[in-house]
């Protein structure tokens, strides 16, 4: 066995400290965050929390466990991501089938690659997409936050590739069999794809629950916002959760204000992404390197 050269350790040790400064700055944020949502409300408001909580107190998240509205658009995302995912990850199989298949399987295959890509480059803009979603009906519909986006051109991208480094001789055994396309694409293609099915679904997980510009855009009553939307419009509007709260109250959770309450919701609807997270992102390497190398 070579033993390491000091280039070797060298590299080593900085990537491995370069790699933990990029980690901690990933962390310290929601840190800095769930400190500030279990301190009071003088330390809250004067700075004084940094990494640990000042004066610990879970009063921000009683008061939003009484919440009505915040749970609602809890709701809301959750629907949100349950169709719009189921949506985007079936046109993204059925497009990506047809167009993984050699020009002399699909006449005009070429044509139609050109046809999505294009819309990566180039897009109508802001407000002919609002128009065409008002002439659709979709305002202030749950709707008017899936459809527009139901295909990721750049997730059908990867699941092309992925389906092209399929062999063809699988394809040809089917159909000696009787396979039609549809069988081909459900018994054969997706099983065999689950680690690109993994990425590509946490991709669009992650794009539905962050998402907060749509529901201002096409959502005209607050109660069907999103999480995220009414996240936004809790931050930008001043005092929007103390005008709220009783006197009673008030003297109920004196730790309680507009700062740690606004930390604990933020805090509050990261946290579903960051359990979902690790648990997938296993596949991300695999996911996004399978398929990109060619015998």
């Amino acid at each position: 066995m070579h033993k390491p050269t000091l280039s070797r350790k060298m590299f080593v040790i900085f990537n491995s400290a370069l790699l933990t400064a990029i980690t901690l700055l990933g962390i310290i944020p929601f840190i800095h965050l769930l400190s500030v949502s279990l301190s009071s409300n003088t330390a809250a408001m004067a700075g004084e929390v940094k990494l640990w909580p000042v004066g610990f107190n879970f009063d921000a998240y009683r008061y939003l466990g009484q919440k009505v509205e915040f749970f609602r658009s809890l709701g809301v995302s959750i629907e949100r991501v349950a169709l719009g995912t189921a949506v985007n990850m079936l046109l993204c199989f059925i497009t990506a089938y047809p167009l993984s298949k050699s020009a002399d399987q699909f006449k005009y295959r070429t044509v139609y690659v050109w046809f999505f890509a294009i819309t990566m480059f180039f897009g109508g803009g802001l407000i002919p997409t609002y128009i065409i979603v008002k002439n659709t009906g979709l305002i202030d519909s749950i709707w008017a936050l899936i459809l527009p986006g139901a295909l990721n051109v750049w997730n059908m991208v990867l699941m092309l590739n992925f389906f092209r480094t399929i062999p063809r001789e699988l394809d040809e055994a089917a159909t000696i069999d009787g396979a039609g396309h549809w069988r081909i694409l459900w018994r054969i293609y997706l099983p065999v794809s689950l680690p690109s099915i993994a990425t590509i679904g946490l991709f669009t997980i992650v794009g539905h629950w962050n998402s907060w510009f749509d529901g201002i855009l096409y959502l005209n009553s607050p109660e069907k916002y999103p999480l995220q939307t009414y996240l936004s419009t809790l931050i930008m509007s001043i005092n929007s959760q103390m005008t709220s709260v009783s006197i009673e109250q008030i003297k109920a959770m004196e730790n309680l204000s507009e700062k740690t309450l606004q930390t604990a919701q933020i805090f509050m609807g990261a946290l579903p992404i960051m359990v979902v997270y690790p648990f997938l992102q296993k596949y991300f390497v695999k996911g996004m390197t399978v398929g990109s190398v060619k015998e």
